[in-house]
This record gives C-alpha cells, sequence and structure tokens, in this order.
C-alpha cells in the first residue's frame, strides 16, 4: 500500500503516522521529544523516529515510504527545509529537510505546525470545502494559519497568521513579543488558566475549570470568561477585516469547552462587524490529529498527489 510518513513534532512530545492517499491514518505512534537532552538529541530522536516508521511501513505494507512530511513549533523557513529557530527545542537553522531526507531516502516537505494543523482542518477537517479559511488554535499561546484554496500562506518571511500578536489592550500586560497588550495575553487557554486561578484563589486551577464554574453560574467564572471573549472577538474582527474568510475555526484547548465558548463568542463577533461578512464560526474537527494529517498531506503535495478529502473528518483510519 503507497503511504507517506508524517511527524508533528511538539515541546514535548512528538505524533507520527503512516498516512494513505485517502488520508487515512494507517499507523500511529508517539514519544517524548527529549528537549531535556538537548537540541542535537531532539534531531537525532526525530530522524530515528522516521526511520522506524519508515521500517515499519516497508515491513507492514511491502513498501517504503513515498515520501515525508514533517511539522515543526518555531520559525520555519519552508522554502529551504530549515527549522530557523525554536526557544522550546533550543535549535537554530537545523537543516532538517535535508536531514530527513538523507535518512529515509525519500522526497521530505517541512512544515510550521501551526499552518500545517491548519492544512488538515482547512483541507479535510472542519474547513473542507472553503475556499478561504482562518484556523485559530487557543492553546499556551494563540496562532493562526490561513487558507487559500487548499493551501496555507505563509507570508514573505514566514510569519503569516501570528493573530495572537495583535494588540487588542494598548498598553496592557506584557508579552514576551515585546508589545503589551497582545491577543494571546487574554483570550489564550494559559491567559484564562491564570486568570481564573487568581480569581478563586486556587493556584492550580485551569482553565477548563473556569469553564466548568461557568457551566455551573459562578460569577467571578463569567467576568473572567468574557474577558477572554472580549479580546478573542476583538483579535478576530481585525483578522476577518483584513482577510475575509469563509470559515473561521477555532481549536486547542479552550474550544475544548464547545459552546460555552462558542456561543458568546458568535454574539461578540456579530456585534463587532459592521460591514465585514461574518464568517461560519466552528469548532475544529480532527483533534490533535490536525498536524499529523496535515503532515501527511504536506507528503503527498510533494508527491504531486494531493490527498483527496474523506467524506467526513469521522471516516479517518485509525488501525
Amino acid at each position: 500500500m503507497r503511504h507517506v510518513i508524517a511527524l508533528d513534532v511538539g515541546g514535548t512530545g512528538m505524533k507520527a503516522a503512516l498516512v494513505d492517499k485517502n488520508g487515512g491514518l494507517l499507523h500511529q505512534a508517539r514519544r517524548p521529544t527529549g528537549r531535556e537532552r538537548g537540541p542535537d538529541a531532539v534531531v537525532e530522536g526525530i530522524l530515528g523516529f522516521a526511520a522506524e516508521l519508515r521500517a515499519h511501513g516497508a515491513e507492514r505494507f511491502g513498501e517504503p515510504a513515498a515520501a515525508a512530511g514533517v511539522a515543526v513549533p518555531g520559525i520555519v523557513d519552508e522554502a529551504r527545509g530549515v527549522a530557523a529557530y525554536s526557544a522550546n527545542l533550543g535549535w537554530h537553522d537545523v537543516p532538517l529537510r535535508d536531514l530527513l531526507a538523507e535518512r529515509l531516502g525519500t522526497p521530505v516537505a517541512l512544515g510550521h505546525d501551526v499552518r500545517t494543523g491548519g492544512l488538515g482542518e482547512g483541507r479535510i477537517g472542519a474547513g473542507k470545502g472553503a475556499d478561504r479559511f482562518l484556523f485559530v488554535p487557543l492553546g499556551t499561546g494563540i496562532a493562526g494559519a490561513i487558507g487559500i484554496d487548499g493551501r496555507v500562506e505563509a507570508g514573505a518571511h514566514g510569519f503569516a497568521g501570528e493573530i495572537g500578536h495583535i494588540v487588542v489592550r494598548p498598553g496592557g500586560t506584557p508579552c514576551p513579543c515585546g508589545q503589551r497588550g497582545c491577543l494571546e495575553r487574554f483570550a489564550s487557554a494559559s491567559a484564562v488558566s491564570l486568570a481564573w486561578a487568581e480569581a478563586c484563589g486556587d493556584p492550580d486551577a485551569d482553565a477548563a475549570d473556569c469553564a466548568k464554574a461557568v457551566e455551573s453560574g459562578d460569577a467571578r467564572a463569567r467576568a473572567v470568561w468574557q474577558e477572554a471573549v472580549d479580546a478573542l472577538a476583538d483579535g478576530l474582527v481585525t483578522a476577518l477585516t483584513l482577510l475575509d474568510p469563509r470559515t473561521l475555526i477555532i481549536g486547542g484547548g479552550l474550544a475544548e469547552a464547545g459552546e460555552t465558548l462558542f456561543a458568546p463568542l458568535r454574539d461578540a463577533v456579530r456585534q463587532r462587524v459592521t460591514f465585514q461578512k461574518l464568517p461560519t464560526i466552528v469548532p475544529a474537527a480532527l483533534g490533535d490529529t490536525a498536524g499529523c494529517l496535515g503532515a501527511g498531506l504536506l507528503a503527498w503535495d510533494l508527491l504531486g498527489t494531493a490527498a483527496p478529502a474523506p467524506s467526513s473528518p469521522s471516516t479517518t483510519d485509525r488501525r
């Protein structure tokens, strides 16, 4: 069976899969990234993991993978195949595409983790069929992927989609990027966790706890939640004014609150638009497989065989 290798490298863990031409996950595996051992060990771990996947595919399906796609965090030069910088992984200018191609003996595509996840969501997930979409995961920070006709825009310098650093509260909370009042300082899952922990007096409380408290009618939780929703709506309206997406896909940990997030968010965005066309606002559909599926799509695209969309995200083969 013809297949490709897909790797989604995170700050603490790696998710991997063998993906068929229909976007089916034929095999899945996970392991720690191993960043505590240093950047060189992380790179060797990625290479070794990919080689194991190649061997598994050759044994199980009678032929090695035709290509590989890899998603990594940080600053990524996709054209040169270089992982330029990652604070979490400690690397600088790692020629990861060439290193993997040499180890595997196959073509390799390298992509940014959020843009790659957005590619998966846009093409075969919640944005399937939309010619223009914006994917915004709300996690430790906030990023974005701008989808245009089945591809994701990287920008002239690889920074397209950094919606988390739109200033929504001028002069507000300092951000590590050097600005004050960035969106992710108010509306990310980590920002909500910090605000709720302070409001309720429990240092271990997190955003999921805040969502549950909102559902139970806690006034303090509602105030924290609404502040985050308002900031998020401000940032999203700025983005949709510039980009005019047909579909707005919200993912990440905060989106797991479901309608506790989406009902007030849709209302807040609706109240803020004037001349803009209101996009469809939907939750992400692929969960934590988005990165692997997107990396698989990168690999198939490299071969000139873009994986067609399955009838629905739930039909993905997870053997």
